[in-house]
């Protein structure tokens, strides 16, 4: 099978299976209706933003024991409730320890509990595309960060399965639902904070140390 940068025709179906068959450590792309999507490259301020974020996420989830987080490349293949199968490779993948047994060797199978993308001013498929996918299959929140604007939207499901917009903005604090214990700054998004300061505001560490 052609690795991704070889794909020849956009208009191209391939299998998840071929599609995961073009994969290597190099590769970014998603699969959608059969086609191969691929990725294109990030500005340095949205891999600042991704890092910032990541790191609070996986400090969090490491000292609580709560379950794993991942950055790309990792693909989530997604069921809509219409049957048709999606596979998207999200900035920030949170896994809290009861959804720990659908991860396969090479992909997660089905809804994340939370997922978080860093968008590009031009493309706006993340607050479209992706936001429908995201609530019809099922994750319990979409964080979407907008590093250009120093904008943050976390999206929570409701009783009805659709996303309510928990908080928005570019400073303040945000209390996770799914993420037991779990808030943030905004601000610390933007910026990178010393971890042992924020660490003391969690009140892991106490003052002074």
């Amino acid at each position: 099978m052609q690795p991704i940068a070889e794909a020849t025709t956009p208009k191209q179906t391939v299998s998840f299976e071929e599609f995961l068959e073009m994969l290597d450590d190099e590769s970014h792309a998603e699969w959608v209706d059969g086609e191969v999507i691929p990725k294109m490259p990030v500005s340095v301020r949205h891999q600042r933003s991704n890092a910032n974020l990541y790191q609070l996420l996986i400090n969090w989830l490491t000292i609580h024991q709560l379950g794993e987080a991942h950055h790309p490349p990792l693909q989530v293949r997604l069921t809509l409730p219409d049957g048709r199968q999606v596979s998207r490779e999200p900035d920030i993948v949170v896994v809290l320890n009861d959804r720990r047994a659908q991860f396969t060797e090479q992909y997660f199978d089905g809804a994340p509990n939370i997922v978080v993308e860093i968008v590009s001013p031009s493309r706006p498929i993340d607050y479209r595309e992706k936001f429908i996918e995201y609530q019809s299959a099922g994750v319990p929140e979409y964080w979407i960060i907008d590093p250009e604007r120093k904008y943050a939207e976390f999206w929570q499901l409701d009783d009805t399965g659709a996303y309510r917009v928990a908080y928005a903005g570019s400073e303040g604090v945000y209390h996770s639902r799914e993420l037991a214990g779990f808030w943030l700054r905004v601000e610390w998004i933007w910026r990178q904070q010393p971890l042992l300061d924020i660490l003391r505001e969690w009140g892991i560490l106490p003052q002074g140390v």
